[in-house]
């Protein structure tokens, strides 16, 4: 039987700046919680709005994977690398931060926040030099199938990055039922529900909650709602 954790949406972290609201499911900033520090390499899942004309000043990171997923609206990039980018939905970003990058994000539509999640892996190399990748992954998507759009590899479908993770993200119709078997039984699988309602195994989830499952091989998803879910496999040990 897997080893599990569920993270339910109201128990997360809020760090409310007025003009960013972040929902944090693990300990970031100011938000200390001992016993919510990462699961295996995922070290940061926040879920953030950010307000009209707002957004993130030029700040640095290294030796970090650093992933953006939008959800609404558009965020504008810049770095030192001198990507300027607009991140949309349907679209997901990461920047292997390596040796160090320093980058800012904004929200340039005075009229409509935008919302995206941010995720942080650690890396299996340290020190890389630092890149940059957008894909769309939308135009991929089948309905009630789960579409890969991160892997370790640079010839596969998808952003790739300096860990062996995978992530799928799948829109299911209510009913739907699904078995999503690990690329690596060594690995965890942390399920976090966009939108919707679904059950993992035999735990129900609603929107925003997040579920990691390890010692497992496989998972069995069932869409008690429409619904779209992002899965994240992580090394548990990394």
């Amino acid at each position: 039987m897997a080893n599990t954790i569920l993270h339910q949406a109201n128990s997360r972290s809020l760090a409310d700046h007025g003009w960013l609201k972040s929902y944090q499911t693990f300990s970031f900033g100011m938000n200390y919680d001992p016993e919510r520090i990462q699961f295996g390499a995922l070290r940061v899942l926040n879920d953030d709005i950010v307000d009209g004309g707002m957004g993130f000043g030029e700040h640095p990171h290294d030796n970090m994977e650093i992933i953006s997923i939008a959800l609404e609206g558009s965020l504008q990039h810049e770095d030192s690398m001198q990507n300027v980018a607009i991140i949309e939905p349907g679209e997901i970003q990461v920047m292997s931060a390596g040796t160090g990058i320093y980058h800012k994000e904004f929200n340039k539509d005075k009229n409509q926040p935008v919302k995206f999640l941010q995720i942080w892996l650690f890396p299996n190399r340290r020190n890389v030099s630092p890149r940059y990748q957008q894909e769309r992954y939308d135009t991929l998507l089948k309905p009630n199938e789960f579409t890969q759009i991160l892997s370790p590899d640079q010839e596969d479908s998808g952003v790739w990055i300096y860990q062996n993770a995978w992530f799928h993200i799948g829109k299911l119709e209510a009913g739907v039922k699904l078995t999503h078997r690990l690329k690596n039984k060594e690995n965890g699988i942390y399920a976090f529900v966009i939108k919707g309602a679904v059950k993992v195994n035999d735990q129900q989830l609603e929107e925003r909650d997040g579920y990691g499952l390890w010692e497992t091989e496989s998972i069995d998803i069932e869409a008690i709602s429409a619904t779209e879910v992002l899965l994240m496999e992580v090394p548990m040990n990394y």
